[in-house]
């Protein structure tokens, strides 16, 4: 889905809407972008309001990376925490790729 939004196939709120994600704009410290958490079957992005307009662009689809590749459905959130940097690398890389495609 993340490859059809930056083709301009969908908007944003059809990923969201299909994701069953909320998207809330926070003040956050200024060294956090943005995070994803699951709770009770929806999606919920926390993008740092702060911001600029691009860097949150690139943050909402990094944190849709985290989604798309099912990340955040891990059986042991323990070990979720021990691979963060794993998942944050997989994530970068997974927008890259789309990119790289759609060039």
């Amino acid at each position: 889905m993340i490859k059809q939004l930056l083709e301009g196939v969908i908007g944003q709120e059809d990923v969201l809407n299909n994701y069953n994600a909320t998207l809330i704009y926070k003040e956050l410290p200024i060294e956090v972008n943005g995070f994803v958490f699951y709770y009770h079957g929806i999606y919920c992005i926390i993008i740092n309001k702060l911001l600029s307009y691009y860097k949150k662009k690139k943050t909402i689809l990094h944190e849709l990376a985290h989604i798309e590749l099912n990340q955040l459905c891990q059986v042991n959130k323990d070990m979720f925490e021990f691979y963060i940097d794993k998942y944050e690398d997989e994530a970068n890389k997974y927008i890259k790729k789309i990119l790289n495609e759609i060039k």
